[in-house]
């Protein structure tokens, strides 16, 4: 029995934290406290130390895994005479670990903290009920040995599905001939290797810098004293989700249903960056407000697996969404997304895929990546950039955006230093301009004409908000009057988008029309990209 459960703490996972909900007493010594980072004895301290050192040496080692090659083989390193007593060097250097990972096993074995979790952890394992889950709950440990709360098969059958996952809106092909076809598919070859070589390398941790293990160690600390405050002050509930694809993505859950006031009943899914975690990230925009938030971390960030390629990124976001409605009860109709930065494309794309869903805030999202790509690569490169975007990281938030029927939000940082082609200075180069324009050019295609586009982009050139008044009032915009045009044409006809309000208008009309629409669906927040979203700026997005 001793040796069985020494076994278990050889193999179990890394414990960080203890947490103690407000209904549980506190041991003795820890009185006032809601949880405590978990003390481990000397023993495993130190053989887990030099197991975490040797992790990063090794995750090190393959990020410069190309240079070094490189290095050694100019060096004349790489031949058998010099590889016989590397590998010699190496085996005894795992050999000496694995003896360090036996001694950090008996370390944990004489704890008596870890014996209680390891025992809950085995217990949740072979009995996955809510109440060995509530015990699992009071852990912070590693995450890949967490239990799965929930799966996308539960609710979908499995047969719908192509083998990728969920569907994405792909780039329209170009028609050629047959033998045509052929003779491009073998003279672009060498491109589309490169383009796959780029994409799967360092173009990804470029495009997604929170899916490098480096910078996650870094964060470590921050994202697990985020995660204290989610779950002891906050209440949050951690799960487990796995997605079509096999991906095990990890959430956090903050219910107010049960407490007092208007925006507990709503659920606000929140979309993080592309070095943003949940820990850390939007979800306490919402919080402040006294909504009820799921957040979830981007698939290879912190907790969740795989890779954060546009495909699993929407089956994470599908299996996110499926869990609210089945697992948490909520409907379509109470879920509001709110996305930052580079989570605008899942955010989009969960609009598009679920209509239903009440609204949309889009915060420093941007409407295509491929502009934001080109402004950091060479002008020569423009083929190659162009041809793996579209086809590995096609990033179309502003195509995935007008499929949605529903309200929408679009919070423009005036500061942004991130999605600007030019820089921080020139406010016109922001990609949210584009991302608005695409926006009411497909709503109210008669309303946006050369003229109300100009008009537009006046107000969008402006950088603070007695600007912004100015040009409003130099068109002598009424409000009242383009809410009654709207809601009488809505009222009349209640269509789909696009809508053909504004065909028979005068051109002041179109212009006022126009400046109306572009105030209701953007609003603009005096801030760098990076700044976090004050509650005072977050809103429901407008509706007639």
């Amino acid at each position: 029995m001793a040796g069985w459960m020494w076994f278990r703490c050889f193999l179990g996972p890394h414990l960080q934290r203890v947490h103690r909900s407000q209904e549980e007493s506190r041991p003795e010594g820890r009185a006032g406290r809601r949880g405590w980072t978990y003390q481990p004895n000397s023993l495993e301290k130190h053989t887990d130390s030099i197991l975490g050192w040797a992790s990063a040496l090794w995750s090190l080692s393959y990020y410069s895994s190309p240079l070094l090659l490189c290095y050694l083989y100019r060096k004349g390193y790489i031949c058998s005479s010099k590889l016989v007593p590397v590998s010699q060097y190496v085996g005894t250097v795992m050999v000496c670990l694995l003896g360090v990972a036996f001694l950090r096993g008996w370390g944990r074995w004489r704890n008596s903290e870890y014996q209680q979790f390891i025992s809950i952890l085995e217990e949740t394992r072979k009995n996955h009920t809510h109440s060995n889950k509530k015990k699992l709950a009071c852990y912070d440990f590693d995450f890949s040995h967490w239990p799965a709360d929930f799966s996308w098969e539960e609710v979908s059958n499995p047969k719908l599905l192509s083998k990728a996952g969920v569907s994405l809106l792909k780039p329209e092909p170009k028609l050629r001939g047959a033998a045509d076809s052929v003779l491009n598919s073998l003279r672009t070859l060498p491109c589309h290797i490169v383009s796959f070589l780029i994409a799967h390398s360092f173009g990804r941790r470029i495009l997604y810098p929170g899916s490098v293990y480096l910078l996650q160690r870094a964060m470590r600390p921050m994202l697990q004293q985020g995660q204290a405050r989610l779950i002891e002050e906050c209440e949050g509930q951690r799960n487990k989700l796995v997605a079509c694809d096999g991906n095990e993505i990890d959430t956090m859950f903050v219910d107010r249903r049960r407490e007092e006031g208007r925006h507990g009943q709503t659920l606000v899914i929140c979309c993080e960056g592309n070095a943003g975690f949940y820990e850390v990230g939007c979800m306490n925009t919402p919080l402040e407000g006294g909504y009820s938030v799921l957040g979830w971390n981007h698939p290879g960030f912190a907790g969740s697996t795989g890779v954060p390629f546009p495909q699993n990124e929407a089956n994470a976001m599908d299996v996110v969404i499926q869990f609210a409605v089945h697992k948490l009860g909520f409907q379509l109709s109470d879920i509001m997304v709110y996305a930052w930065s580079i989570g605008g494309f899942t955010a989009s794309w969960a609009v598009m895929s679920y209509p239903e869903i009440q609204a949309l805030v889009l915060d420093a999202s941007f409407d295509d990546l491929l502009p934001l790509a080109l402004k950091v690569m060479p002008d020569s490169w423009r083929p190659l950039v162009t041809h793996t975007v579209r086809q590995y990281m096609n990033l179309n938030s502003a195509e995935q955006l007008c499929k949605y029927q529903g309200p929408v939000l679009l919070i423009r940082r005036t500061k942004d230093e991130i999605i600007t082609t030019t820089g921080p200075e020139d406010i016109m180069s922001n990609r949210g301009n584009n991302l608005l324009l695409k926006l009411l050019q497909f709503r109210y295609p008669k309303v946006m004409t050369d003229d109300g586009v100009r008009a537009i982009r006046a107000w969008l050139a402006a950088s603070n908000h007695v600007e912004e008044a100015a040009v409003y009032s130099s068109y002598e915009v009424d409000d009242d009057w383009c809410v009654s045009v709207l809601q009488s044409y809505k009222t009349e006809r209640d269509v789909f988008f696009p809508w053909s309000v504004g065909e028979d208008m005068t051109l002041e009309g179109r212009r006022q029309l126009a400046l109306f629409l572009a105030r209701k669906y953007m609003r603009n927040f005096d801030s760098t990209h990076c700044t976090p979203l004050p509650y005072s700026e977050f809103a429901a997005p407008w509706g007639l």
